[in-house]
């Protein structure tokens, strides 16, 4: 199970590229409209013209006319950039939650992941970033889709979450006489660093920790500080020093300040953030990732899905409350990336995100910008995606329509491309 990373990329050696790798050729892509996200304006008859993958100019047809390359016109529709989701788990499935998860082994996961990265491509998310996941299997992942074997969109990989002993990062649903590994475990300053830097080694190109308790873990208090300030300042240094972002799993007040005052370049859930929080937040620069829909399908759907009542009772402490907080930390002006936190919840459902971001304070181009350009500018990768702008990878959607009007139009994505390929066409 701990070698499942090693087999596949053997497995990945033999397998040939398919028809997603970016082609070298020059391809030009035109539509009806485009959404500008960076201006909110929508341009007419746009004309994207790419090379090996990625955009060289960006026009509109009636201005400059490009010969011998193959096209892609996608008609009637409004194009805008690929959508960008800073919090997910390629490898969870919400349908087999609590103890009914224990029954399959870790492989099962890495295959149900293929499964999830497609339909979350085809849902117009053509970058993610994976915030936790066993066996490495997010990077087998990212290796399979990048050598072209399955669709999916580009991933950012975490590995394995970091967390203190018996927190929210750790497997308490045993009894203690159970013992096995646990690899994303570490306590104490030295112990956090070297975990760091093993995650690092591994190929982890995130560091994402849990700094407090959470809904889904058993045995802990959902809003719980997990960490000292000593051990997250040394775990952010270290992971600074190697050149990766960190990202911190936070409810708790004190958790959130004291994940801030280390310097996370982003806190997830950020359920209980006061006012003091937005204030710190907001002199570090640091964003906010908050997934403010996936509270109704957890009540709805959670009791079904084995989800055990200790984690639905937190859920209905938590839900209200992050909406409120959401709405407050935009109003006081703290950076705000889009974070669905699917897979707990059914992934290809990320867009449903979109309606909520919108009914809690945001406008609808707001909303579309947290998932393109400032979750690049989050993922410190706006110079690749986030924009259709030249010097970006070729990675565009297109909607029916000005989802500026209506922002539920990107839950029904009719093409995707990605690295100038079409892998989706729904037309």
């Amino acid at each position: 199970m701990k070698r499942i990373a090693l087999a596949v990329v053997a497995l990945l050696s033999s397998v040939s590229a398919s028809a997603e790798t970016p082609d070298s050729a020059t391809v030009v892509i035109t539509a009806a409209r485009m959404l500008d996200v960076v201006s909110g304006k929508i341009v007419q008859n746009p004309q994207i013209v790419t090379e090996n993958g990625r955009i060289t100019l960006v026009t509109t047809s009636d201005r400059h006319v490009v010969t011998d390359a193959r096209r892609i016109d996608l008609g009637d529709l409004t194009i805008l950039p690929g959508l960008i989701d800073m919090h997910v788990h390629l490898t969870s499935d919400p349908t087999l939650s609590g103890m009914q998860a224990l029954s399959y082994p870790g492989s099962f996961w890495t295959v149900l992941g293929t499964a999830m990265a497609k339909r979350t491509i085809e849902a117009g998310f053509t970058t993610v970033r994976n915030v936790g996941s066993a066996d490495y299997a997010d990077l087998g992942l990212k290796m399979a889709i990048e050598r072209g074997a399955i669709p999916g969109p580009r991933i950012v990989p975490a590995t394995y979450s970091i967390g203190a002993t018996g927190g929210h990062c750790d497997s308490n649903e045993l009894p203690a006489n159970y013992v096995f590994d646990r690899p994303g475990i570490a306590d104490g300053p030295d112990g956090v660093r070297q975990k760091v830097r093993e995650l690092h080694r591994r190929g982890a190109e995130v560091i994402k920790y849990c700094a407090t308790g959470g809904v889904f873990s058993i045995g802990t208090s959902v809003g719980a500080q997990q960490y000292t300030q000593a051990e997250m300042n040394a775990l952010v240094d270290e992971a600074h020093m190697l050149g990766l972002k960190v990202a911190a799993h936070a409810h708790g007040t004190n958790g959130i300040k004291a994940a801030i005052r280390a310097g996370v370049d982003t806190v997830e859930h950020v359920s209980f953030a006061d006012a003091e929080a937005f204030e710190l937040a907001k002199k570090a620069g640091t964003w906010f990732s908050m997934d403010i829909y996936n509270d109704d399908y957890i009540l709805a759907e959670g009791a079904k899905n084995g989800v055990p009542e200790s984690s639905l009772a937190k859920e209905r402490e938590v839900g209200l409350r992050q909406r409120q907080t959401f709405q407050a930390a935009w109003k006081a002006g703290v950076k705000m990336a889009f974070g669905s936190d699917a897979g707990v919840y059914p992934h290809g459902d990320n867009a449903r995100q979109f309606a909520k971001m919108v009914e809690w304070g945001m406008t609808p181009i707001d909303a579309i910008r947290a998932a393109t350009v400032k979750a690049a500018e989050a993922l410190g990768r706006e110079a690749d995606v986030g924009q259709i702008a030249p010097g970006r990878y070729a990675d565009i959607i297109a909607v029916a329509g000005d989802p500026t009007k209506d922002v539920n139009l990107l839950r029904d994505v009719k093409a995707v491309v990605k690295g100038g390929s079409l892998v989706k066409d729904a037309r």
